[in-house]
């Protein structure tokens, strides 16, 4: 019985006893051989395939190496010797599995007498897995047995949780924080487009997952998301390359292991696609082996910091034939290093193997097992052992009297291991070594770019460091130049939708993520001020946006001001019917004497052009920026005015028809009205207008305001009235005035008089009565600065029709034809 259990035991890859021993599993093959059984005969134990890797060798051997140092240390277990069973697991769980249970199992059992007894190869620990999925499966193996398993490149943040891991250990950060790191470097370069390829395992699917997650956070879009393992069909794995080929995302996030990312490399190389900047993870980008994939130059990740191991070159370097031979590991490297066999195989000779001869030299070997510099993972694999060693340490030592004194014959259970191991906290070569509750430690990336060299091939350079210990939003920094694809030195741009600009906002196109976008230009009014706003915003009342509706500026003020072409219009036409009403009144004055204008009523006459002068004059109280004054004076000189001017026009209405009455026999009409009692009226009437302007002003007087609902791009100075039944009643008056006087002049327009000025007061009050019936609905509508100028305009147009109909027939008659200025002619006139 025990000879078949031993034919299923695996075989240790290498093997030394020592006091305590520490197991240690890697990936050094990458595939299992694989057999389809019949159930006819028995199961051959499991084995590796394929070539072998030589970084997991490396590693393997960085353990021994590391034992040895501690076993030649007179500080840290002196006295004691360590021993290491080392495995092989192939990449495979189910390798990995057996393992763990031979492990925990320990060797064959022993009987010892006496009190002197060695605990030889009992595991007291376990270094690795390399891969996060082995790691899960022997952690849950280990951990009933309090085994401590400390992995030097599983990642996976899932095992993190102590309640489903709780013996579990790592030297390398957990992929929470390399999946934090890398979505801060897609951000941090513009990113919020990308491909994202994953390894279908535990450490591919956990760490896309925790990357996604904080993708999302920092606003970043995933075009498509793909998994597979290396042993997937091809067609598969052709897929998968046709995606990222198809893809619109220039940049591709893929958390690989180096196993898978070959194989998709290989895959990619088959047929060439359009330029791609890669994102790497730990595990592949840190990968020399896969530096000869040119198309990946410019690629960037992180990597574990690299580190400075004093004779570790020289362990690794120093294998004598007699080393060689005596493992069927160093010789199946050996071999398939220098294309040669160490012995004459006499059974399936391999014709195109020599037989190696003693010239190979290891010194002349390129691969990541001979140049091992600079080193990452290799340390994490050197502080695990170191890790494990403090911990016996600490279990079995004591200080005194300054000496170290250690007790190898207590009987230490793994326990006390795994107790000790949580509380280790030391230096080693200068690189801290500590775990958190979660068996995690300190995060701390470098950011590696793959960079062309001189001589054509890729070198990788550190440009920058993540480290989670500082404080948020200091844990990125970049300290040197870039490569990008291609060769490039500008970083690619790799978006859905380009940035809105100021003055536009983002509006989701329909179906796709939210980095897919339009962008709206901002609506009348309103502003954006940054890029890929997802919303505009109104200015303030008294502000409207720029061209460009990325500012708000000041409203521009619009009023009817002196340097407005308009108002240079108006105002040469005001002082020129004010000139011609003075020339009016000169004329008059110089020919006072004469028949036309002492039967025309002179006095009433030069009143009538003094108030005409004034509202020619009045028409430019309303240019120029309003203010408390200008708009009271404005409103009510001009209605005062008016109302005089109407007044004149009326008293002389009343003397034709009185004079008329006077003629008839028996009248004494004329003594009623009088030169007193016409100077009475219009001071009367005059009077009334001036009581409504000054019940106005005391009540509700006109003010400045500013209005912003006329327009909404300006605003316009305008005088508000205050009292809309004040401004109505002054323009009442004067309308029911000029009616008034209207209805007189029609009455007395068909008088036989050659002096008769009904005809022509009758056209004058018919041109204001239709002007200022017109001015009604112009000035309501008029927007801004026109309703002033409308307002001008009826003034102007009015006082205009007033002095040309009552006075430039006389005028014309006086100048051009004074021999009608006579009282026979216009006796003789009657008379006919």
């Amino acid at each position: 019985m025990k000879c078949k259990m031993q034919s299923t035991r695996c075989l240790p890859a290498f093997s030394v006893d020592g006091d305590f021993v520490i197991g240690g599993i890697f990936s050094i093959h990458y595939k299992l051989h694989a057999v389809i059984y019949n159930y006819t005969t028995k199961p051959e134990p499991s084995r590796c395939s394929g070539s072998i890797d030589a970084r997991d060798l490396r590693f393997a051997r960085a353990m021994i190496f590391a034992i040895e140092e501690i076993n030649n240390s007179t500080k840290l277990l002196p006295g004691i010797k360590l021993g290491y069973q080392i495995y092989d697991s192939c990449a495979s769980v189910p390798v990995s599995v057996h393992v763990a249970f031979q492990l925990s199992n320990g060797q064959d059992p022993e009987f010892y007498k006496g009190s002197n007894c060695s605990q030889s190869g009992v595991v007291m620990a376990v270094v690795g897995e390399s891969g996060s999925t082995p790691s899960i499966s022997m952690s849950r193996i280990f951990g009933p047995f309090s085994i401590p398993l400390v992995s030097h490149f599983a990642t996976c943040a899932c095992l993190s949780d102590k309640q489903q891991y709780p013996t579990f250990f790592r030297t390398i950060p957990s992929d929470h924080f390399q999946a934090d790191a890398l979505a801060k470097l897609v951000k941090h370069f513009g990113w919020t487009w990308i491909g994202a390829v994953r390894s279908d395992s535990d450490y591919g699917n956990n760490g896309m997952a925790s990357f996604l997650d904080a993708a999302q956070k920092e606003g970043i879009c995933v075009e498509y998301s793909e998994s597979f393992y290396r042993t997937d069909p091809s067609s598969k794995i052709k897929r998968v390359a046709d995606v990222i080929r198809r893809s619109t995302a220039v940049v591709v996030v893929a958390f690989l292991s180096n196993g898978e990312m070959r194989v998709l490399l290989e895959e990619l190389a088959q047929a060439p696609s359009p330029p791609r900047q890669w994102i790497g993870s730990e595990s592949w980008v840190t990968d020399p082996n896969l530096m000869s994939f040119s198309f990946c130059a410019g690629a960037i990740g992180v990597g574990i910091q690299q580190s400075v191991i004093p004779g570790l070159r020289d362990f690794l370097l120093d294998l004598s034939p007699t080393q060689v031979v005596a493992s069927s590991l160093l010789t199946e490297f050996w071999e398939n290093s220098f294309n040669c066999s160490l012995k004459k195989c006499e059974q399936d000779p391999d014709p195109d193997k020599r037989l190696c001869d003693g010239t190979e030299d290891i010194m002349l070997l390129k691969n990541p097992y001979t140049e091992p510099s600079p080193l990452r993972v290799t340390n994490m694999v050197y502080k695990a052992v170191y890790a494990i060693a403090h911990a016996i340490h600490n279990a079995l030592c004591q200080e005194t009297n300054l000496t170290t004194q250690c007790y190898k014959y207590i009987k230490l259970l793994p326990k006390q291991v795994f107790t000790e191991l949580k509380k280790v906290n030391f230096s080693q070569n200068g690189y801290p070594v500590s775990f958190d509750a979660n068996g995690d430690p300190v995060a701390f990336y470098e950011l590696v770019n793959w960079q062309k060299s001189e001589s054509g091939g890729i070198k990788m350079l550190t440009v920058g460091y993540y480290d989670a210990s500082l404080p948020i939003g200091q844990e990125f920094r970049i300290n040197m130049n870039i490569t990008w694809m291609e060769g490039r030195t500008q970083v690619p741009v790799s978006v859905c939708s380009a940035s809105c600009p100021s003055g536009t906002r983002k509006v989701l196109q329909k179906g796709k993520p939210i980095c897919c976008y339009d962008c709206i230009p901002c609506p009348e009014g309103e502003i954006s001020n940054t890029t890929d706003s997802h919303d505009c915003f109104p200015c303030q009342r008294e502000f409207w946006p720029n061209a460009k509706r990325n500012a708000c500026l000041s409203k521009s003020m619009e009023f009817l001001s002196f340097d407005d072409v308009l108002s240079i219009t108006l105002s040469a036409f005001s002082v020129l019917g004010a000139c011609l009403a003075m020339i009016t009144a000169a004329i008059f004055f110089n020919h006072r004497t004469t028949p036309i204008v002492r039967a025309n009523n002179s006095e009433l006459s030069f009143l009538l052009l003094f108030s005409l002068t004034l509202c020619f004059l009045c028409s430019l109280t309303f240019i120029g920026a309003p203010s408390e004054w200008s708009c009271m004076l404005r409103h009510t000189a001009f209605g005062i005015i008016f109302v005089l001017c109407i007044s004149c026009v009326l008293g002389k209405t009343v003397v034709v028809l009185m004079a008329f009455k006077a003629t008839l026999p028996g009248s004494n009409v004329m003594k009623w009205f009088g030169p007193p009692q016409q100077r009475m009226t219009v001071v009367s009437l005059t009077l009334i207008q001036v009581l409504i302007c000054a019940v106005w002003l005391i009540l509700s007087p006109p003010f400045p305001v500013k209005n912003l609902t006329t327009y909404k791009e300006k605003i316009i100075l305008e005088c508000a009235l205050g009292s809309a039944v004040g401004f109505w009643a002054v323009l009442g008056y004067i309308g029911l005035l000029a009616v008034f006087c209207f209805v007189l002049a029609v009455l007395a327009r068909k008088l036989p008089d050659n002096f008769n000025e009904a005809k022509m007061i009758t056209f004058s009050m018919l041109i204001f009565c239709a002007v200022w019936i017109t001015f009604i609905p112009a000035y309501v509508s008029s927007p801004g600065k026109f309703t002033v100028a409308v307002e001008i305009f009826a003034i102007l147009a009015s006082s205009f029709g007033l002095i040309l109909c009552i006075f430039a027939p006389k005028c014309f008659m006086i100048i051009f034809q004074p021999k009608k200025n006579s009282k026979r002619y216009l006796l003789n006139k009657n008379q006919m």
